[in-house]
């Protein structure tokens, strides 16, 4: 098996019932709990109309949209053993990788909040990462934090 995921090994994920969005799909496929998919299906489109509705926005999948890519990173660090000492080497981020990462975060943040229902804290945690805060955001700031900071290490990067 390749190391690198190609093309032919990427899954194919249907779009979602009611948007027709891949997007949706996948973090309803993130938000699922013990195989509940139709409890995780209202639950995210409940939670879009929500945010929708707060942001006085028409559409939910643009404030989808609008959330991911303000929460997407565009760099990571990976740890690397050089000479003795392991360095936290930053390496940019290209495509599905960056959505991972942004569903991933959306759906944890949500899941750390406290005190109502899932559908509520996932439509708090997508306005938060419309507006460029929560802990979505925060997660993204203190990933590209740390790769600024490790930017000296860059050149022990293999191609």
């Amino acid at each position: 098996m390749p190391r690198k995921t190609t093309k032919s090994l990427q899954r194919r994920i249907n779009p979602d019932r009611k948007y027709n969005s891949e997007k949706v799909q996948r973090l309803i496929n993130k938000s699922m709990l013990n195989g509940k998919k139709h409890a995780a299906e209202r639950m995210v489109y409940s939670a879009l109309e929500i945010a929708a509705k707060k942001l006085k926005s028409e559409n939910p999948l643009e404030v989808l949209e609008t959330a991911l890519k303000n929460i997407s990173p565009a760099y990571e660090v990976k740890t690397r053993r050089v000479g003795g000492a392991n360095y936290q080497i930053p390496f940019p981020i290209q495509g599905r990788r960056q959505e991972h990462f942004a569903f991933m975060w959306l759906v944890q943040a949500a899941r750390a909040r406290k005190g109502m229902p899932y559908e509520e804290r996932l439509a708090a945690e997508i306005v938060d990462a419309v507006n460029q805060t929560g802990a979505a955001f925060k997660k993204k700031e203190d990933t590209h934090r740390m790769a600024e900071a490790n930017r000296a290490f860059a050149h022990f990067a293999r191609g």
